[in-house]
């Protein structure tokens, strides 16, 4: 519930059993925590204690990781909203191709009875779900629930919200998807989150239940495996649905090749963009070179969603042997991808950028370099201290190497 710093104080302060270290106590709250705590909710403190439920005697509790974990419901929040969106606008839309061909004696099934036709992000987000249930069922197997909060944790935030729902917005949004597609996705979106949410729920009881009542009746309505194994006597509350089985969902290492390799690839130009200041919103030429026969298969099959995600002007295989032009480069097993620079950057300009964030890193170095040769400091200071500031300025030299590079290829542009 959070607490202000006034109750905070009175409550750390009040009934001590040495009155004299008041001040102290005072002061040292007020230090740490300058207004009060922040309420971050039951279902957030519940999973960063999951999290923290490891094997070690020892627990390094802190405010932000609740707050993390407050920004992870939120984040569960929103892709819930946005499964039920869709598939409400799916069924207003059905309604409406159904009155409209009221003369069909089978229209009144709409696109309902249309068989799912599933791509290859609906197969590879049900085998993960497949594999996540099997490290939970481990987890508690082992009563490791750090292992149960991480699995779920990394499913949730980065294979479902962050790739999935990117994956299937082409084809809920698009006129040109097939009734088919729609239908895949949509199961496949109901069918993952209602499934994750009993799968979440004993670290996360209270979002979990209010957004499964919301979606079971959904889930319910459709051909998913709850409804499929669903009994006369439908749960009234999550707390008392079975868990969710790992053997309803078969792993698939073909699918998890393909979206690994189109992750591989929209991450290079993520990376790209970021080391050239481009801005994400605008669209790049992509060449691509040393294509290998299951590179250019996979190309044929999903080039569209690779534009797409990566936000591509254009997407161009290079001939073997053929000449590159000055480009940003990063590399997809043996495939090279590249970023024409010309007429992305102004040369002179970028130069004089990366040469400023060059020479900041460089006096950074040598401040750390003369703390670090200070040999009063380094015998006083807290071991972890010296350890932290020797390995910032490795990071630190690595990124002076990057710029220094990244000035070179600049400055060919302007020959």
């Amino acid at each position: 519930d959070g607490i202000s710093l006034d109750a905070l104080l009175k409550k750390r302060t009040t009934g001590l059993m040495q009155p004299q270290l008041a001040p102290a106590i005072d002061k040292a709250t007020r230090k740490q925590f300058p207004e009060g705590i922040a309420a971050y909710g039951t279902d957030a403190l519940r999973f960063t204690f999951a999290t923290l439920a490891t094997q070690s005697r020892d627990i390094r509790f802190d405010m932000g990781r609740v707050g993390g974990y407050r920004n992870f419901c939120n984040k569960l929040w929103n892709a819930a909203r946005f499964v039920m969106m869709m598939v409400e606008q799916a069924g207003a839309t059905d309604a409406a191709t159904s009155a409209a061909s009221a003369t069909s004696a089978t229209s009144a099934a709409g696109a309902a009875n249309v068989a799912a036709e599933f791509s290859v992000a609906d197969r590879w987000i049900r085998s993960r779900l497949g594999e996540t249930l099997r490290a939970a069922d481990k987890g508690f197997a082992e009563y490791r629930l750090d292992f149960v909060a991480t699995a779920l944790y990394e499913f949730t935030w980065y294979e479902f919200c962050d790739w999935y729902l990117e994956l299937t917005k082409p084809v809920l949004q698009s006129e040109t998807s097939s009734p088919a597609a729609r239908r895949a996705a949509l199961q496949t979106l109901l069918e993952v989150l209602e499934a994750l949410l009993r799968a979440l729920h004993p670290l996360m009881p209270f979002i979990t239940e209010e957004i499964w009542q919301r979606v079971a009746p959904m889930a319910r309505s459709s051909n998913t495996p709850m409804a499929r194994n669903s009994t006369p006597d439908n749960p009234s509350s999550i707390v008392v649905a079975p868990w969710p089985r790992a053997g309803d969902y078969a792993r698939d290492l073909e699918s998890e090749q393909v979206v690994t390799w189109l992750q591989t690839i929209i991450l290079g130009v993520r990376q790209i963009r970021g080391e050239m200041d481009i801005s994400p919103a605008r669209r790049i030429p992509l060449l691509l070179g040393n294509v290998s026969a299951q590179d250019r298969k996979w190309l044929d099959a999903h080039g569209g969603d690779l534009q797409r995600l990566a936000m591509l002007e254009s997407l161009q295989r290079l001939p073997p042997g053929g000449a590159e032009p000055q480009s940003a480069m990063a590399l997809v097993g043996e495939m090279r991808i590249l970023v024409p620079m010309a007429g992305l950057i102004d040369p002179v300009a970028e130069t004089e950028r990366l040469s400023k964030r060059l020479a900041k890193v460089q006096s950074d170095i040598g401040k750390l370099d003369a703390k670090l040769s200070n040999e009063s400091f380094v015998r006083k200071a807290p071991p972890d201290v010296v350890t932290a500031d020797r390995a910032h300025v490795e990071e630190l030299r690595a990124t002076a190497a990057s710029l220094t590079a990244q000035i070179a290829k600049v400055r060919t542009l302007l020959n």
